[in-house]
């Protein structure tokens, strides 16, 4: 008999873990004595915070990063297969979603081990339900091309979208070049677009603005340099005259 494959959620800001992550999932995180993880210094914090019943070092690590290769997968996986519980946790935020552990979820399908979403925060979805945007039809498209000419014409190709399917566009930076990303946005999109930049989500200082380009031409732009940050822009067709 296989085990489960629990999705954890963790914090994606130094918050109150009761605000963030509910008492019944906490629980379930607490029986586990097996977890595949990104980093596992965070991990173990992540742990000891949610406090674990079993001592740190009896919890098992294994991890699954960016330079993991596909053939590591099925290893991941020996400990379910065998029946053991395990989870899949992200380094912030919610499992598989902008997160390398969707493959993982994926194999995990195709060996009929049951998958098991838990509560918690996902900054891309706290971005777009406080935007005002669309939220019937959105589109996350993660990091935009470093290069500044392919950047401005993916910025510019993203406003397009939005405007022919009426849809929300989501985006990240690495927080350090976020500043930059912002003032490119700002001087390509047309006036009547709306931007909304949510930045440290859940935590003290969170800050949720949306605003047209032409109202954030007009107003002293945010410092969000280092500050993790969500972009959502919807475009609007140009009003007739």
């Amino acid at each position: 008999m296989t085990g489960k494959l629990y999705l954890i959620p963790t914090p994606i800001s130094a918050s109150d873990m009761d605000w963030i992550i509910p008492p019944s999932v906490r629980a379930s995180i607490q029986t586990l004595s097996c977890f595949v993880v990104e980093h596992p210094k965070t991990a173990r914090q992540f742990l000891k915070q949610i406090a674990c019943k079993l001592p740190l070092q009896a919890i098992q690590l294994h991890i699954l990063n960016e330079h993991s290769k596909p053939g590591d997968l099925e290893a991941l996986l020996q400990p379910v297969l065998s029946g053991q519980d395990t989870g899949l946790l992200s380094e912030a935020g919610c499992p598989a979603i902008a997160d390398p552990g969707s493959d993982l979820v994926r194999l995990a399908h195709d060996k009929n081990i049951p998958v098991i979403p838990l509560v918690g925060p996902s900054s891309i979805i706290l971005a777009l339900m406080a935007s005002g945007l669309n939220g019937q039809s959105f589109c996350f498209n993660g990091y935009l091309p470093i290069e500044k000419h392919a950047r401005l014409q993916q910025i510019t190709m993203l406003e397009k979208r939005s405007i022919k399917h009426n849809q929300t566009q989501i985006f990240i930076e690495a927080p350090y070049r976020n500043q930059g990303l912002l003032e490119h946005i700002v001087q390509t999109c047309q006036d009547n677009t709306d931007l909304c930049i949510a930045a440290h989500l859940t935590a003290a200082g969170e800050m949720i603005a949306t605003k047209t380009v032409k109202e954030w031409k007009q107003a002293l732009l945010p410092d969000i340099h280092k500050i993790p940050t969500i972009f959502l822009l919807q475009g609007h067709p140009h009003s007739a005259t």
